[in-house]
């Protein structure tokens, strides 16, 4: 009887380790993802803002960014996103993300630069060439360094985003160069090169407010505006007769997200979060130029002229006071993103 009941218990013994050894994998494996150690993915929910409409560069990046996320986790980790400042304008997101009230968003350069004043410098007019020369340069040593130092105020830079090329839309004249600018009363960006490089140019500038431009321009107040080409998507084009192409200052965004959030990952679910940013970025810029076309043609049709040939060279002329006055703030980025460019050719 003894014997019996020994050998039974060393039955009972075997099975439990072969169960503890064997049963839990294949379930696991069906029900979520995991990650390098084998522990499951955890289901979460990113809440994503940003201040642009859903008709806008920032939702189709924030878009793709949702797409990729939620496939690369098997559904896992969702992304919900909340367009037209449903979390706050960009300075409320970015102290959202500082302290760990709000996950992520995809922020302009401008506020950006409260926390790293230098970033500003990519704002500074006729910097870059092109935007394929800006993406070489925000995606390489210069732009991911700059991405690094939002750590120190606890925020986890993703990947650069953007807003685009501004341009010049009046309802006076054609502009082509810098002489065309003279004596326009233009709603133009609110930052201190921005209004510096116009005033150097002869403008008449009031500040642009999205809540008062569309009756400024419907009353005349103003002769026209700086803005991105997808104004069309907003209609402030009341009383605009001339688009100019200018590409005169091209505007980085960030796709950026809480370190407190980012560091409560894993590193496999970190790195699905950096490579969907990154992809997510770089849909956002071939969609921005598929777009290009299509606007501009969009404007022709409601009868406002575009002029796409610009004396750059002119321009590029006249801004050299704005650099020499800027040189002591920014004189050092500046020159890391010019040794940058030549090492790319």
């Amino acid at each position: 009887m003894m014997r019996n009941t020994r050998f039974i218990s060393l039955i009972t013994v075997l099975l439990l380790i072969f169960f503890l050894l064997t049963g839990c994998g294949p379930l696991v494996e069906e029900d979520m993802s995991e990650n390098e150690s084998g522990e499951p993915i955890q289901p979460r929910t990113i809440k994503l803002g940003h201040v642009l409409n859903e008709q806008s560069c920032f939702q189709i990046a924030a878009t793709k960014f949702k797409e990729l996320v939620e496939q690369k986790t098997e559904g896992q980790i969702k992304v919900e996103i909340l367009p037209s400042g449903a979390l706050g304008d960009e300075y409320s997101l970015l102290e959202g993300m500082q302290i760990g009230t709000v996950d992520m968003g995809i922020i302009s350069n401008q506020p950006i630069a409260r926390f790293i004043p230098e970033i500003a410098a990519l704002e500074m007019p006729f910097l870059f060439a092109s935007a394929e020369e800006a993406y070489q340069i925000l995606d390489g040593e210069v732009g991911q360094n700059l991405l690094k130092k939002l750590e120190a105020v606890n925020i986890k830079g993703l990947a650069f985003a953007e807003r685009g090329y501004r341009n010049i839309i009046n309802g006076k004249r054609p502009v082509s160069g810098p002489a065309n600018l003279s004596g326009l009363k233009l709603a133009t960006i609110a930052n201190q090169v921005n209004q510096d490089f116009f005033t150097t140019l002869g403008v008449n500038q009031i500040s642009f407010d999205p809540n008062t431009i569309p009756s400024d321009l419907q009353e005349g107040k103003v002769d026209g505006q700086e803005n991105y080409i997808d104004v069309i998507n907003f209609n402030l084009f009341a009383n605009q007769k001339y688009f100019s192409l200018t590409n005169h200052v091209y505007s980085p965004a960030v796709i950026m997200m809480s370190k407190i959030v980012f560091d409560s990952f894993d590193e496999k679910t970190q790195s699905i979060l950096l490579e969907a940013a990154s992809e997510a970025s770089e849909y956002e810029r071939k969609w921005n130029e598929q777009e290009l076309a299509a606007k501009l043609e969009s404007f022709q049709e409601l009868g406002i002229e575009v002029l796409t040939e610009i004396n750059t060279d002119a321009f590029s002329e006249s801004v050299k006071p704005i650099y020499k006055k800027y040189q002591e703030r920014y004189g050092q980025i500046i020159e890391e993103i010019n040794k940058a460019k030549q090492r790319e050719g």
